[in-house]
């Protein structure tokens, strides 16, 4: 595959017929200025080394090393180069609950901005490690395959809001079953898990059976706990008002912490409650630490070569030449009348 990777400096090229029209233009007005001196055949045999074709040649061969500059600036690329990385460490699917209950502000500054907050820091911590990130409401759905690509995952988990998915609800055991998917069929000797984000106001499917099925197949699954047990309104962005049911009583959403230790027993994992400080995320953090890193799959990553420098190359032997190649004529280099210039004067 072939790019520019600065491809606007391309525009540049626009001055290359802008130059050619005026050094026609002022190579006609030097012409004009000299015939008001007299006949083309006498000033001929009054400069007899002079040549009408080098100066063009000269310059058109600055056009050509100008134009060959400018491909070169901006980083022509070509093919593909492969590397091969290896990573020692453990593969985790972040799985974020975005229902519109996350929205409460029991912790502060919400449920969903703290559990983004927590995982940013999380992902901060990783080195060796492979992280992916599923979201969910009413249904799941992969937001960002398990990857080593840091930036990648903290810029989607920036993007994340409610909007995302318009089914409501908190299908709990929807996210586990698709965090198993996303680790992908082949086997790997790295140990996964996964690490489990909500209010726990699960009322959709069975995530116990699904936490359990999941360690099962070797994923252990943490629970982290948002809000409070007593429960908060949730507040209608850009409003000031706060959801209400269909009797027009203001919903409160609570923390449903049976539920989330329920699902954490039988994933083989742990729960922890979210608060204003970084306990939950800590205890976590131990937890995955003590999990025994292998060997991830070798990872291979792209990147494009370099292939400006045939361009500069070019560039500098077309200006060599344009530098000893003189606007008069040379008897010696007359002898091969390259330019057809000692052609017999009729």
């Amino acid at each position: 595959m072939f790019r520019f990777a600065n491809i606007e400096i391309l525009w540049l090229l626009l001055l290359i017929p802008v130059l050619a029209i005026a050094y026609a233009w002022l190579t006609r007005l030097k012409r004009q200025q000299l015939l008001s001196f007299g006949d083309q055949h006498l000033l001929s045999d009054l400069m007899p080394d002079a040549s009408s074709s080098r100066p063009i040649a000269k310059f058109v061969i600055l056009l050509i090393a100008l134009t060959l500059l400018v491909f070169a600036a901006a980083r022509p690329q070509f093919g593909q180069k492969s590397e091969t990385v290896k990573r020692q460490g453990i593969e985790v699917m972040i799985a974020l609950d975005i229902s519109n209950s996350m929205l409460a502000e029991d912790v502060a500054p919400n449920r969903l901005d703290k559990s983004k907050q927590m995982l940013s820091k999380m992902i901060d911590k990783m080195v060796d490690d492979r992280v992916g990130l599923v979201v969910f409401a009413g249904e799941a759905f992969v937001q960002l395959p398990i990857t080593a690509d840091y930036v990648s995952a903290k810029m989607f988990l920036n993007t994340i809001t409610p909007d995302l998915i318009k089914t409501q609800g908190t299908a709990l055991g929807a996210a586990i079953k698709t965090s198993v998917r996303a680790f992908g069929s082949e086997q790997s000797e790295a140990s996964r898990a996964i690490v489990l984000l909500t209010d726990g106001e699960n009322h959709e499917d069975d995530a116990t059976a699904a936490a359990k099925e999941a360690k099962e197949k070797g994923i252990r699954t943490f629970v982290v706990g948002i809000g409070k047990p007593e429960g908060s309104p949730i507040p209608i962005p850009g409003t000031g008002a706060f959801r209400k049911d269909r009797s027009g009583q203001v919903v409160v959403t609570k923390l449903n912490e049976q539920m989330c230790r329920e699902i954490a027993q039988a994933g083989g994992g742990i729960y922890v409650r979210a608060d204003n400080t970084n306990t939950a995320l800590k205890a976590v953090q131990n937890e995955l630490d003590k999990m025994a890193k292998s060997e991830i799959e070798t990872e291979i990553y792209t990147d494009y070569q370099e292939q400006y420098q045939s361009f500069v190359l070019v560039a500098m032997l077309l200006l060599i030449i344009e530098f000893f190649l003189l606007p008069r004529q040379n008897r010696t280099i007359n002898r091969w009348n390259i330019f057809g210039e000692n052609e017999p004067k009729q």
